[in-house]
C-alpha cells in the first residue's frame, strides 16, 4: 500500500536519493526545501513540492499544513535530510567582530541542522500513522567524533538525544524513530562544487571499504528503517561510513 512520505532537503544529495527510492516503491512523496527551483529540477516523478524555510515556525507550519491537506491528514514517513554547513549557507557579515562571528556561526548551524528537523516533526507528530509511522533523521559522523569546526557537529549531535526522547514518547503508538549518521558522501553539495584530489583521497583512505559513500547508500538504509523489516528498530544512531569511525 502506498505511503505518505515527507522528505526535507529532498531536492539534492541524500534527500533526493531517498525521494527516488520511496517513489520507486510507489509511495506518495512530498519534497520540502528552501528553493523551489531546486525542487522542480529534482525530477522525482509524481512528487509534490513545497518550498519553505523549516528553521522558522512559519515555514514549518506552512509545510505541515500543506502535507496534511495533500495527504488527507496522515503522514506515514518523515525523512529529515535538510541541513548543511551554516557558515557557507548563512555566512557572517563581512568584517564582523570575532565573537559576533562565532555566535552567528553557532546560531546558523543550529537553525539549519537542528531546527529544520525539530520544528516540522513537532508540527506533525500527532498526525503520524499509528501504528506504523516512521521518523528518520540524517545526522553525521561529525556528531560522533567532531569535525574540527565545532558548531556543525554539535548541531547534528543535538538530533541524537531528540531521537531517543521521541522514540520513547512515540513507541507506545507503534512509531519508530531513528537517525542515520553518514561519513563522507560524494556527489552532494555539502563540500561545494569540487574537492581537491588530495582531500578526496584522504577521506576515501580513511574508510575500511576503500571507497566514498554515495547518496544511494544512505537512501537504502533510510528505506530499510522505514520498511516493515525495520519495524523493531527504534532509538538507534545507525552509522553508514564504511568503517571510517573506527579509523585505520
Amino acid at each position: 500500500m502506498a505511503r505518505n512520505v515527507i522528505i526535507t532537503g529532498g531536492g539534492t544529495g541524500i534527500g533526493l536519493a531517498a525521494a527516488r527510492a520511496f517513489a520507486a516503491e510507489g509511495d506518495r512523496v512530498l519534497l520540502v526545501g528552501r528553493r523551489i527551483e531546486v525542487l522542480e529540477k529534482a525530477g522525482v516523478i509524481g512528487a509534490l513540492k513545497y518550498p519553505a524555510d523549516l528553521s522558522t515556525v512559519e515555514g514549518a507550519r506552512g509545510a505541515a499544513d500543506f502535507a496534511l491537506e495533500a495527504f488527507d491528514g496522515t503522514v506515514d514517513v518523515m525523512v529529515h535530510s535538510a541541513g548543511g554547513l551554516g557558515g557557507r549557507l548563512l555566512p557572517a557579515p563581512e568584517g564582523a567582530d570575532p565573537l559576533d562571528a562565532v555566535a552567528h556561526d553557532w546560531n546558523a548551524n543550529f537553525r539549519i541542522n537542528t531546527l529544520t528537523s525539530v520544528l516540522l516533526t513537532e508540527a506533525l507528530r500527532e498526525h503520524l500513522a499509528s501504528p506504523g509511522g516512521r521518523i528518520v533523521f540524517v545526522s553525521s559522523i561529525a556528531a560522533l567524533r567532531g569535525s574540527g569546526q565545532g558548531s556543525y557537529g554539535a548541531s547534528k549531535a543535538a538530533l541524537h538525544p531528540y531521537t531517543y526522547d521521541l522514540a520513547k514518547a512515540l513507541g507506545p503508538r507503534g512509531i519508530t524513530v531513528n537517525t542515520v549518521a553518514p561519513g563522507y558522501i560524494e556527489d552532494t553539495d555539502f563540500f561545494g562544487p569540487s574537492m581537491p584530489e588530495a582531500e578526496y583521497r584522504r577521506r576515501v583512505d580513511a574508510t575500511l571499504t576503500g571507497r566514498a559513500g554515495t547518496p544511494d547508500d544512505i537512501a537504502a538504509t533510510v528505506l530499510w528503517l522505514a520498511s516493515p523489516g525495520g519495524g523493531h528498530v527504534s532509538g538507534q544512531i545507525v552509522q553508514v561510513n564504511g568503517g571510517e569511525f573506527l579509523g585505520r
